[in-house]
């Protein structure tokens, strides 16, 4: 994948990855690797100018309903309810658009239950600024999740919250990941959350971004915070670590 035409900024580069039905895959690897350009490759907002990208058996070739998309910025409508904010993605894609006028209050009593598993009960009709960062990112991945989505794609969403806020909202992804039939790809800078989420850590090169190797994360399900203090898991990260240094190194 090239930006700016033919001489332009080469991103990716024979880049190879296969993701099971299911899995929970974090990407990590230096800063301008291609991260951010593999998600958009994968949910079709960037066609590859060769190459080709499959999800769910069928290749891309526009951007892709049955994904579900939250950034490092919630980037919620001031106007609107959390409520109506979780229900705008029902508005926009074509096959629940339909159905949203005629079984709203499904779709509502859906988005309560939601607001409800990540830990916001009650706050539907609250708008925006009276939420502070964590609640905003508890309410996006809600509306990433609203329209029932195959595939959920995290682009450092954790990225400008306290480490304490941070380290709650990787347990409400755990807890979702296993009460949800679906697959989530997770790019992220912080290695830690990368070991604690994943099944699979995905470590890419410096730009032009490839896969230069793939680790599965030998920890058993569920997994504390405690983890994150024990010599096995933080050995595992500080071999990212040496990876990504070597990476770097070599560009």
């Amino acid at each position: 994948m090239r930006y700016g035409g033919p001489t332009g900024t080469l991103a990716v580069s024979g880049l190879d990855l296969k993701i099971d039905r299911g899995e929970f895959v974090a990407v990590v690897g230096p800063s301008g690797c291609g991260k951010s350009t593999l998600m958009k490759l994968t949910t079709g907002l960037h066609i590859p100018q060769s190459g080709t990208v499959i999800v769910a058996g069928q290749e891309v070739t526009k951007p892709v309903s049955i994904v579900g998309m939250a950034f490092q910025n919630p980037t919620m409508l001031p106007w609107r309810t959390t409520l109506e904010n979780i229900l705008l993605p029902l508005e926009i894609v074509e096959r629940h658009r339909h159905r949203l006028r005629s079984h709203k209050a499904e779709y509502v009593a859906k988005a309560v239950r939601l607001l409800e598993t990540v830990g916001l009960k009650g706050f539907g009709d609250k708008f925006p600024w009276q939420l502070s960062g964590g609640m905003q990112q508890r309410a996006n991945l809600c509306r990433a999740l609203i329209h029932e989505p195959e595939l959920l794609m995290l682009d450092e969403p954790f990225g400008a919250l306290d480490a304490f806020t941070r380290e709650e909202l990787w347990c409400v992804i755990r807890d979702l990941h296993a009460s949800q039939d679906v697959t989530i790809v997770l790019v992220t800078h912080d290695l830690r959350e990368s070991v604690f989420l994943a099944d699979k850590v995905v470590v890419m090169s410096a730009r032009p971004g490839r896969v230069i190797s793939e680790h599965v994360v030998p920890f058993a399900r569920p997994r504390d915070l405690d983890i994150l203090y024990q010599p096995a898991f933080n050995d595992m990260v500080q071999r990212l670590h040496g990876e990504i240094a070597t990476a770097r190194a070599a560009a």
